[in-house]
């Protein structure tokens, strides 16, 4: 098992449930960990408690929006000026909202737009931003999440699945390009117990837990395992989507 002590970690969406649960792992296994977070996000008091924990510890928390490609160049120098390199970058960023698919009306241009202006471009965005502090690491490691709705098109709309859909292509995409420097790997939950979608809860978590094979939903520390164990494991692997969903694919 490779070790990250010693490693600068970012999580980007370190405030979101999956973001905060990989943040909290990175560090107890030893890693200086950075977060980003967005005002005004439904996260923001999770942020807020986050930002002063991580900086107790003398680690980092910046405001940055993936959307917004000068507060990621602004989001650059200051990590630059503070750990001069990155080592582990996690993209846990994103939104979504539930929409049936049957319902074509719903899913307007703005909100498709603005689905890939965060959700894929935004971790596209991150990723030029950032590589040259991911190649100044001697063992550099970039984790994009996904979601098994790239694989089943059954997520909480279309426009998601279809991003998602690209997230996976971007990972082969850039596992190629840039190559031997930085490894890049996905990770691709299914149902997982956070606020993620906006209105689904306890009794949605209890009905899909009846359809997968493991009976429970995932928590944000299973997803947070796997991003971990894409830094210490899986050290031979790039270009690769680790699938977390208990089996519901099957």
């Amino acid at each position: 098992m490779r070790s990250v002590a010693g490693k600068i970690a970012l999580v980007v969406g370190g405030n979101g449930g999956v973001g905060a649960a990989t943040a909290a792992e990175l560090a107890k296994a030893g890693a200086t960990v950075a977060v980003t977070f967005r005002r005004g996000e439904r996260d923001e008091p999770g942020a807020a408690a986050l930002k002063a924990g991580l900086e107790g510890r003398g680690y980092a928390a910046f405001e940055a929006d993936v959307a917004d490609t000068a507060s990621l160049k602004t989001l650059r120098g200051a990590l630059e000026s503070r750990f001069g390199r990155v080592d582990i970058l996690v993209h846990a960023s994103g939104f979504t909202k539930a929409i049936p698919h049957a319902d074509l009306d719903a899913l307007d241009d703005a909100f498709i737009d603005h689905m890939f202006e965060v959700n894929w471009r935004g971790q596209f965005a991150t990723m030029r931003e950032l590589a040259p502090l991911l190649k100044a690491s001697d063992d550099a490691l970039a984790v994009f999440i996904s979601s098994i709705a790239a694989s089943n098109g059954a997520g909480s709309n279309i426009a998601y699945c279809a991003a998602k859909a690209g997230t996976e292509t971007l990972v082969k995409s850039l596992a190629r390009a840039l190559a031997p420097s930085i490894r890049v790997m996905g990770v691709s939950p299914g149902v997982v117990d956070t606020g993620f979608v906006p209105g689904r809860g306890a009794n949605f978590n209890d009905k899909i837990s009846q359809t997968i094979p493991l009976r429970r939903v995932a928590t944000a520390d299973d997803v947070a395992d796997a991003i971990l164990a894409c830094a210490t494991h899986l050290t031979y692997a790039t270009g690769t989507t680790l699938v977390v969903d208990g089996g519901r694919l099957l």
